[in-house]
């Protein structure tokens, strides 16, 4: 695998592509557009080339999938429909599915399919059923063989199992994840060990005595056919974009805070979750404090909470604002916590006078929205960058605004995440619109200074990095626009939040 582009298909998906699928042999491949008739195109992908095409249905394709021995035959499911297609030449054609005489079955949703021998075709629908088909008639309902939505089936040829995955809650009898045989008669319910008391299963994959299971909360889960062994091998943050990252001041470990609602902690050597909470809100930024025993998280709701780090539990929590907290900070001497919110405000907070987190002060005059915040060396000072794309340097705790220019030369800060000063000019590419860059990070040691763009790009340049469009290294790894970066406590690595991918990535610096 080289990774090179093999073919790009020039198709007529003007609204999105919902769902592609490859052939048997692998030669064709079946493409479902978001258009309002869900068209459906199957193409001879190495040569770029369009087969035949056709409107799917006037309701959402969930799934199309080719018969793991067919070429020329696939089926599609949907909202209250499912039809059996059939590739002759040039040519669509279809058939719908009949439900027929067979006891309390009606044509529900269906969000799932798998295929058997002699024909056989199982559907898995919303309200937990499977349904049963031979050809394109309905031959047997399996009632409520999950008790949520069959989000996922997958058919092993080479025995005929079928797994399922759907909604359940883990009980000793059930789970979200089953193993049926042929005739979806007798199944085995597999235990996730997730934790969660409701288990949401979106993808299965069977193979080698292992099921594959990928669930709605960004888990890839193994699980033993024999032993029924669960092992999580990927955990991730579930909707939304992750916006809060921070490093612990002496070990290799780091925090993300998401839109999903929840904070995870991660170990940066072994690559794996240690723990995580839910925080009943979108969170948007975070920090630890410096001596590494606390955690500070700031959400949209205008809240924020101050976590224990080892046990995750709440020491604090306070919401004198509305707004977003866009960013939030400790002191360097372990004293204050300041929290800047997208109201235009800082609030200064003295955590040493214990769990009340009564407000000590706030800046004032602040033109906008707050981005970044670091604070100086001896906890004097905190420098603001704000949506009016301006920096600002206030007094700590009074707020006050400190505008002489030889003044703010002889601070020293402690850390630097600003995207606005002299210092960083050189980080801002030619014909850059303000919001392209988004995040800033310069390293402990001081030499270098990593940022984050709207492109999916990592650069690294030298810092302090004044002169215009500087030389850089770039780093690729997101798709969508970057939100933040840091580095580990000992600059040995390098994390990098995002957004639309909801992806956090390390990079060895």
């Amino acid at each position: 695998m080289n990774k090179q582009t093999l073919s790009i298909l020039r198709c007529f998906h003007a609204k999105g592509v919902g769902f592609i699928n490859f052939s048997a042999t692998g030669k064709l491949l079946l493409s479902v557009g978001v258009d309002p008739e869900h068209t459906i195109t199957v193409w001879r992908w190495q040569e770029g080339a369009k087969v035949a095409s056709k409107g799917g249905h006037m309701e959402r394709i969930f799934v199309a999938e080719f018969r793991p021995d067919s070429d020329t035959q696939f089926v599609s499911v949907g909202v209250k429909h499912i039809k059996f297609w059939t590739l002759a030449g040039s040519t669509l054609l279809y058939k719908k599915g009949i439900v027929g005489s067979v006891d309390n079955a009606k044509m529900q949703t269906m969000l799932s399919v798998a295929f058997g021998a002699n024909s056989l075709t199982f559907t898995g629908a919303i309200n937990g059923d499977v349904y049963v088909w031979k050809d394109h008639f309905l031959v047997r309902l399996v009632a409520k063989a999950h008790s949520g939505p069959v989000f996922t089936m997958y058919t092993t040829l080479r025995d005929g199992l079928i797994v399922t995955g759907g909604k359940e809650r883990p009980t000793k009898e059930g789970g979200a994840v089953k193993l049926w045989d042929q005739e979806m008669k007798r199944c085995r319910a597999f235990q996730l060990e997730t934790g969660q008391s409701l288990d949401c299963v979106r993808s299965v994959c069977r193979g080698k005595g292992k099921v594959l299971v990928g669930t709605k909360d960004g888990e890839i889960i193994e699980v033993g056919e024999k032993n029924a062994a669960s092992n999580i091998l990927i955990n991730g943050h579930v909707e939304g974009e992750i916006w809060g990252l921070a490093t612990h001041p002496s070990k290799d470990i780091f925090l993300t805070a998401s839109n999903d609602g929840t904070a995870r902690i991660w170990d940066l050597s072994d690559k794996k979750l240690l723990n995580k909470v839910s925080l009943g809100f979108a969170a948007c930024c975070a920090a630890y404090s410096p001596n590494g025993e606390m955690v500070t998280i700031g959400m949209r709701n205008g809240e924020f909470v101050i976590l224990l780090v080892n046990s995750l539990k709440m020491w604090g929590k306070k919401r004198d604002r509305k707004g977003a907290i866009q960013d939030i900070r400790f002191s360097p001497d372990n004293k204050y916590l300041a929290v800047g919110s997208a109201e235009n405000t800082v609030d200064f907070y003295d955590i040493t006078l214990g769990t009340s987190l009564n407000r000590i002060g706030y800046c004032k005059d602040i033109a906008s929205f707050v981005i970044q915040m670091d604070f100086s060396a001896d906890s004097k000072y905190i420098q603001v960058a704000t949506g009016a794309y301006k920096r600002q340097v206030h007094e700590v705790p009074s707020g006050k605004q400190i505008t002489e220019t030889a003044h703010i030369e002889r601070i020293t800060w402690a850390t630097w995440t600003s995207i606005l000063g002299d210092e960083v000019i050189g980080i801002w590419p030619r014909n850059a619109d303000k919001a392209d860059v988004n995040c800033a990070s310069v390293s402990h040691a001081g030499l270098n200074i990593a940022t984050g763009d709207d492109f999916g790009l990592v650069k690294l340049f030298d810092f302090p990095c004044t002169e215009k469009f500087a030389k850089h290294k770039r780093y690729f790894g997101h798709s969508a626009h970057v939100t933040n970066v840091r580095f580990s406590h000992d600059d040995k690595y390098l994390i990098s939040t995002g957004g639309d991918d909801c992806r956090s990535v390390q990079v060895v610096a």
